[in-house]
């Protein structure tokens, strides 16, 4: 039987879903969580907005607004189904998403592609990514992102970078990065701010790269935590004021 979620975590990288389950291990703890994945062959195209409609879908079973969450790529999936049905969403948090919501690792790998090999910028993607880790992790960390770069929903190519430019979102948001990712960098967060509304939030990860809610998660758990009570509470105010 078929159990409507809290909260759906949106992953749109088969090969990077990993680096999630560490969060949703915390936050299955107290919400019921689902995952909605989305994958794609290497000959396919990145059609986003065939994915919004998959996702639509999918949360048309749902008998209640939910929480969606995704980091990168699954939070541009978010952001482009929040501001088409702010009727299905409670809430949206964005997991190391700039203000220029379409900004991930691979617009940072086509940028080098015409000066190096594959091979080398996989290898010093994986450690600005993840950090120093031994031979044998780095070589692991490369084939996952080898992996990414063929099925993940990521609207970038070699010839063509996509650009999602910055507007207000119709539901309550939180946006969350790390002081030290290079993806996603301090000021690319601080350009929410203009369209941030009363109730939003913005938090930064004292550590942990791109993928700290990986290495952070108890951290990133509670904060969500937090925002998700403080809309409760707001609701709850506002429904005593009712006459």
């Amino acid at each position: 039987m078929f159990q409507s979620p809290d909260v759906v975590w949106l992953n749109t990288s088969p090969s990077l879903q990993c680096f999630s389950q560490p969060l949703l291990s915390y936050l299955s703890h107290q919400m019921i969580i689902a995952s909605w994945d989305y994958s794609q062959t290497q000959d396919e195209a990145s059609p986003l907005s065939f994915a919004v409609v998959l996702l639509h879908d999918y949360l048309q079973s749902c008998t209640q607004p939910v929480h969606l969450i995704g980091h990168s790529t699954g939070g541009l999936l978010g952001l482009l189904y929040a501001r088409q049905y702010p009727e299905k969403v409670k809430s949206l948090t964005l997991l190391a998403v700039g203000v220029d919501a379409a900004v991930d690792w691979q617009v940072h790998y086509y940028a080098h592609r015409p000066f190096s090999s594959r091979q080398e910028i996989l290898r010093a993607m994986a450690y600005n990514l993840f950090g120093y880790h031994t031979e044998c992790t780095n070589k692991r960390l490369t084939k996952i992102l080898r992996q990414d770069l063929n099925s993940s929903l990521s609207p970038h190519s070699l010839f063509q970078r996509f650009s999602l430019p910055p507007s207000s979102v119709p539901v309550p948001l939180m946006v969350c990065g790390s002081l030290d990712d290079i993806i996603i960098e301090t000021d690319d967060l601080y350009g929410w701010r203009p369209y941030l509304k009363e109730g939003d939030r913005l938090w930064k990860c004292p550590e942990g790269k791109h993928f700290f809610h990986f290495f952070q998660p108890q951290l990133v758990a509670e904060q969500v935590f937090h925002f998700w009570k403080s809309l409760r509470l707001s609701n709850s105010v506002c429904g005593s004021l009712k006459i």
